[in-house]
């Protein structure tokens, strides 16, 4: 993988980064499965400041996470596409939502967080490692 690459539903907003991910994750808290109106997010985390993202319609939505720490969502004004999350307690990282990227087919989890709220229906599978809450470092 060279390049992590993307955009939203309507094509307003593009994002890029040459970084390799630092980890692919499916987040269970219910604030992802609130955004997504589904059972989780699927994440791929980059350096923050290898990502760049650019076009009309780029909004942040910031706010207290399930873990009580701040929370910033970025998102497309327009479509209303998440596209990127970015956590306090996780400084230098973002989280692209893996469905909006150019090409989706590579992305496996290696991790479930915030497993205390996932939905009993959703299953991953049974070999990735998962986490109840937020994970901390040596997870």
């Amino acid at each position: 993988m060279s390049k992590v690459a993307g955009s939203c539903l309507c094509g307003n907003v593009h994002y890029s980064s040459d970084a390799e991910p630092v980890m692919v994750a499916a987040c269970h808290c219910t604030d992802c499965q609130k955004e997504t109106g589904s059972a989780f997010t699927m994440n791929v985390a980059v350096p923050s400041d290898t990502l760049k993202i650019s076009g009309d319609g780029v909004k942040d939505f910031v706010h207290a996470g399930t873990s009580g720490h701040k929370v910033a969502r970025t998102f497309c004004s327009h479509c209303g596409s998440s596209l990127r999350t970015q956590v306090e307690v996780v400084p230098g990282v973002s989280f692209i939502m893996a469905g909006t990227l150019d090409d989706p087919t590579w992305v496996k989890p290696g991790l479930e967080i915030w497993c205390d709220s996932k939905l009993s229906w959703a299953t991953l599978g049974d070999d990735i490692p998962k986490v109840p809450g937020q994970p901390q470092a040596g997870d």
